[in-house]
């Protein structure tokens, strides 16, 4: 789907500035999905100002903070920070360490897909121990069943939730919101609102160096290792985003590690394999480090991978995520260049648990060929 793009006479902080207003202006509950990232931060920061000068409520607010527990510990002691802030400024706030399924891309090579967070089995492997007002157990969640994304709505019925989702982080993300306001809607059926979605990186890296608002310090050690502005994204330790700097940011938490292999074992192989097809890489390491090997055939892999669905997609996750690959791959066929060959070789490979690779993929062929297309038309036209 083209989307178009059209230049407001207002800046994004007034307009996100506007969306929340609003949303407290309807009088419902408010709820604030808060992780302590950059987006978080902006988030809590536009709240904290309209709140200081009297424009909303906060005695309508709860910010709801799902912990992880394998997080970097600036980012605790920065959710611990904001804690404080929100609480003394009369808004509720909830800290779940519960045990919610996660997404694990080091479990690719087990029948184990997800990880459990706080699990109750394995507490002598925590990465870290729960703090003691943290909320442990909730009528509302299905233990080691859902995922924070499955509970949390759940929690906010009656009520208005606000995300700092924004379009600059994926392409998915832009056509979703795309969508939604072309029907005419505001929020989604989860009742879930996206007031900074129209933020681009600068915006946020702006705001918040203009409202001096303290940053976690893992983004600082990211940018050192040589992270580039994109890949400033910080999340719990076994998903992709972060998975990548793992072993970079070894130097800066000495014992990192080492308490993240005790809880995962699988974890050392960021260490080995970063970069290689076995999590999708396209780097410059990789590549030195194929240099003179002979080039796969991917779309001889791919017939071969199809042709023996048993054999190489052993878990039931594994088996949905080929079949949907290998239906986009019999569509495609005849289209498809070596380079979409291989990136479908490697969504395989690596997983693809949320399928973000695959509608990125999606999206790149379809988008190619319809251009193509066009082009076609209008010169024989």
């Amino acid at each position: 789907m083209a989307v178009r793009r059209c230049e407001s006479s207002i800046d994004v902080v007034t307009a996100a500035e506007t969306r929340i207003r609003n949303v407290f202006r309807n009088g419902l509950p408010v709820f604030f999905s808060f992780s302590g990232g950059k987006d978080s931060l902006c988030m809590a920061q536009l709240i904290v100002n309209l709140a200081n000068r009297g424009e909303i409520d906060m005695k309508q607010l709860t910010v709801q903070f799902i912990d992880e527990e394998a997080i970097f510990p600036c980012m605790e002691d920065t959710v611990k920070k904001w804690r404080r802030i929100f609480m003394m400024m009369g808004a509720k706030f909830e800290w779940f360490c519960l045990e919610v399924k996660h997404y694990n891309c080091f479990n690719e090579l087990t029948n184990d897909e997800s990880f459990i967070c706080w699990d109750s089995e394995k507490r002598d492997v925590w990465v870290r121990q729960p703090p003691s007002f943290a909320i442990r157990k909730h009528g509302l969640l299905r233990e080691r069943i859902d995922t924070y994304q499955d509970f949390l709505p759940r929690t906010c019925r009656g009520g208005i939730t606000i995300v700092g989702i924004r379009t600059a982080e994926s392409v998915q993300r832009l056509e979703n919101i795309a969508s939604m306001t072309r029907a005419g809607k505001n929020m989604t059926n989860k009742q879930q609102i996206f007031p900074i979605y129209d933020w681009t990186d600068n915006d946020v890296w702006l705001y918040l160096l203009n409202e001096h608002v303290d940053i976690p310090d893992v983004y600082l050690y990211l940018w050192q290792c040589g992270s580039n502005k994109r890949q400033l994204r910080v999340s719990q330790f076994f998903s992709v985003d972060t998975a990548r700097s793992l072993v970079k940011l070894n130097e800066y938490y000495p014992d990192l590690m080492e308490r993240i292999i005790r809880r995962e074992p699988n974890a050392y192989l960021a260490a080995l394999y970063w970069d290689s097809e076995m999590f999708g890489r396209n780097s410059r390491k990789r590549k030195e480090s194929e240099a003179g090997q002979a080039r796969k055939d991917y779309r001889q892999e791919l017939l071969t991978m199809f042709s023996h669905m048993d054999v190489f997609f052993d878990t039931p996750h594994k088996m949905h995520t080929a079949k949907r690959y290998r239906n986009f791959f019999m569509q495609i066929s005849a289209i498809a260049t070596d380079e979409d060959c291989k990136n479908i070789y490697e969504g395989l490979i690596t997983g693809d648990p949320k399928m973000r690779a695959y509608r990125a993929l999606y999206q790149r062929v379809y988008g190619r060929y319809i251009k193509k297309t066009k082009r076609q038309v209008e010169e024989d036209g």
